[in-house]
């Protein structure tokens, strides 16, 4: 048993070497999606800080401008500097905040699913109705639409919009906080080097 232990220590060492890629592949799987958020609330700067301010078809968010202007910067540059890792564990705070804000204030009475699965175990009142939705989406389009052209690209879903991508991306950056932007896969991890 001994011998087990001390091949797993060995081969677990080893790998601490590349520890890391897990904070690269987050920063940059992470960095382009919180860009493009950003980037969407920035070129439509007016009609998001009117659905952030308006309480009875928007958020109903006190001081909506200002609250765009931060999620939206928060969002893009925020994402930039992850992308190269720079301030990982400072700019994932406010990034933190800023999907948990979305999860609970945009999402959560969707429930859990991003996208519609009336099979699934998650499945609330809406997504269980989304099938019958979209059976009749399907009949219409194949009926008087190019139905092959049209799903050529892939099947027809229905957006349910609920908390499942806000909440990963905020445990995406949870993991970023607690390990950093990487060991040799970062500029902190350089910065670090060059003042320790």
């Amino acid at each position: 048993m001994q011998s087990i232990v001390n091949l797993y220590n060995q081969v677990f060492d080893r790998i601490k070497l590349l520890d890391g890629l897990a904070p690269l592949a987050l920063r940059i799987y992470l960095a382009p999606v919180l860009m493009q958020a950003g980037y969407n609330k920035l070129s439509h700067f007016s009609d998001t800080a009117a659905w952030f301010g308006n309480p009875d078809w928007g958020l109903g968010l006190p001081m909506p401008e200002l609250m765009v202007a931060l999620a939206a910067g928060t969002e893009f540059f925020g994402g930039i500097l992850l992308l190269i890792g720079l301030a990982t564990r400072l700019v994932a705070i406010p990034m933190m905040f800023t999907m948990l804000v979305a999860a609970f204030a945009v999402h959560w009475e969707n429930g859990w699913l991003a996208i519609a699965d009336a099979s699934s175990w998650l499945a609330n009142e809406s997504v269980a109705a989304s099938s019958e939705k979209l059976a009749m989406a399907k009949s219409i389009l194949q009926e008087h639409g190019n139905y092959e052209w049209l799903t050529s690209s892939g099947n027809f879903v229905v957006l349910n919009n609920g908390i499942e991508f806000a909440i990963t991306y905020f445990v995406m950056l949870l993991a970023l906080l607690m390990m950093g932007g990487g060991r040799f896969t970062s500029v902190d991890h350089f910065i670090s080097k060059k003042f320790s």
